[in-house]
């Protein structure tokens, strides 16, 4: 019985109080991570429209004109004319979405749009939905529309 009652042990209330804490960070640690990962894609969504900005003004140095549409059946960029293709693939939205796209009926003109997961990433000489009208609407994770957040248009675009 001696020996039992000088041997050193966690209480019960250290071992709380340890779990507790590690809650704590845990639940911090999760917090970054999905923040992480909307930055991310955030990323990958700015760095697509300027792909897509790049094969619209190739096409518009061609043809004068930017396409109607975007996306088509085979998924690439390419002038209806000659065939030939300014995108192999038209990127998509990280969640699956396509971008938002708008034009003229002369072609002189374009709009992309995309939606934001990380409201903080705006930064102020960025283009906002404040530039011009933005008549996109995406769809959050619970399925509701809301309004573009982010933009990229040709230089002549009217407001």
């Amino acid at each position: 019985m001696k020996r039992l009652k000088n041997r050193k042990a966690f209480t019960l209330i250290e071992l709380l109080v340890v779990i507790i804490i590690l809650g704590i960070l845990a639940s911090f640690i999760t917090g970054n991570f999905f923040t992480s990962l909307k930055k991310g894609r955030d990323a990958r969504r700015k760095a697509d429209l300027e792909q897509l900005q790049r094969a619209l003004e190739l096409h518009y140095e061609d043809n004068r004109a930017y396409p109607q549409t975007i996306y088509v059946a085979g998924g690439e960029l390419a002038d209806e004319d000659t065939g030939k293709i300014y995108m192999k693939k038209v990127p998509i939205d990280p969640q699956g979405s396509t971008y938002g796209y708008e034009t003229d009926a002369d072609g002189t003109y374009y709009k992309l749009y995309s939606c934001l997961e990380n409201n903080q990433q705006i930064l102020p000489y960025e283009s906002t939905p404040t530039d011009f009208t933005c008549n996109y609407q995406c769809k959050n994770q619970a399925g509701d529309s809301v309004n573009c957040i982010w933009g990229i248009s040709s230089s002549n675009t009217e407001p």
